[in-house]
């Protein structure tokens, strides 16, 4: 059986607004500890993030951990999963996730998908096998994953996409929430609504209008990032965002960069997830306070500084950008590690100074010097 621990229902409570933006500092209560938000949630994908152990994340400061509910469904299934304890006990994390609900790795299928006003009809990416995922399915696989906060089936509209097909596609998504909705039967478990309806304003209000009434935990901006150009997103969230119920937690998905999290915090966003920090690691970019630092790069060959001299991660304090170019070059897995583990930092490390700032009431200083540094070394 799956380990619920009778503890405090989900909670979002707002703990503080920024004088001088639509920023906001609070706290979720779920039965697995607490989150700070804004929040960044480490993506692990199949039941790991990549490089890391648990208790390494947790050393790093990460609060809650985002699972991929497509990716387990077909390894190792859900159903084993849940006969072991479910997720948390199965990859040895006793602290709050977030399992999201397939919809986006659907989309990303392309031809190997069929959506049906039931459902999506598709092909395994491993090994080609057809498998159907309904609104019911989603919520039956995520409560036996036992996730704290699962999230509504949704069709993620592509871009670009005609006004006629995105409102068709939003009516499915809407459609399928309430689906989600009377599905769902586990009390521990929070559901968020997904905000859909494309790069079209009237859509996008449309979605929040039907999605407050359904009547959700929380609610997430979903189909952005998806190749839309950057001044459209950032129009989307600003325009959407206040539109959402100010007592529930808001997460924008899939987002982003640090310059992206800062730009939507100051909009109202609460919560980020985003595969860029490991996914860079691995590929020898690193994030710092004074710019990105591409490791390969033969100028850091005999380079004694740390990646970031500002920065308190292990990596940093142990390591120079020289045996991090020898570890890339050589191809040894703990170049990997050590990587992984200064962007997993430095994410977490900028939601803590977000938190301070609003709390502080300088949120807007911090954001406008920040995206100086961002124009000075970019």
């Amino acid at each position: 059986m799956v380990d619920t621990p009778d503890t405090s229902q989900f909670q979002f409570t707002l703990l503080h607004r920024d004088g001088s933006s639509h920023a906001r500092r609070g706290r979720i209560v779920t039965p697995h500890g607490e989150v700070n938000t804004p929040v960044f949630m480490p993506v692990g994908t199949q039941g790991t993030v990549k490089a890391l152990t648990p208790e390494t994340l947790k050393d790093l400061g990460t609060e809650i951990l985002l699972g991929n509910t497509y990716h387990l469904y077909l390894r190792p299934g859900h159903e084993i999963i849940r006969d072991l304890g479910g997720l948390h006990q199965f990859m040895n994390w006793p602290y709050p996730i977030l399992t999201d609900s397939g919809g986006f790795q659907v989309y990303s299928l392309g031809t190997l998908r069929k959506i049906t006003s039931d459902g999506v009809l598709f092909q395994s990416h491993i090994d080609g096998s057809q498998h159907f995922i309904s609104p019911e399915r989603a919520i039956e696989i995520q409560e036996s994953l036992g996730s704290d906060i699962v999230m509504c089936f949704d069709e993620c509209t592509p871009y670009p996409a005609d006004f006629a097909y995105t409102e068709h596609s939003l009516t499915t998504t809407i459609e399928w929430a309430k689906r989600c909705r009377n599905a769902h039967k586990n009390t521990h478990q929070a559901l968020f609504g997904i905000i859909q309806g494309g790069i079209y304003k009237d859509l996008r209000k449309r979605s929040v209008e039907e999605m407050v009434n359904i009547g959700f935990d929380g609610y997430a901006l979903g189909g952005l990032s998806v190749g839309e150009p950057k001044d459209i997103m950032v129009e989307i969230v600003d325009t959407t965002t206040p539109l959402l119920p100010e007592e529930k937690p808001r997460y924008l998905m899939g987002v982003g960069t640090p310059e992206d999290i800062v730009n939507s915090v100051y909009h109202g966003i609460d919560m980020f997830d985003c595969v860029l920090p490991t996914r860079n690691a691995r590929n020898g970019m690193l994030f710092t306070n004074n710019g990105k630092v591409v490791i390969k790069h033969a100028r850091y060959r005999t380079d004694e500084l740390p990646v970031d001299s500002d920065c308190d991660c292990y990596t940093c304090k142990n390591y120079s950008r020289a045996y991090l170019r020898h570890l890339y070059i050589t191809k040894e897995i703990l170049g990997i590690i050590l990587n992984t583990i200064h962007n997993v930092r430095h994410f977490i490390r900028l939601m803590e100074k977000i938190r301070e700032a609003i709390e502080n009431n300088r949120f807007e200083s911090f954001r406008r010097d920040f995206m100086r540094r961002i124009e000075i070394t970019t």
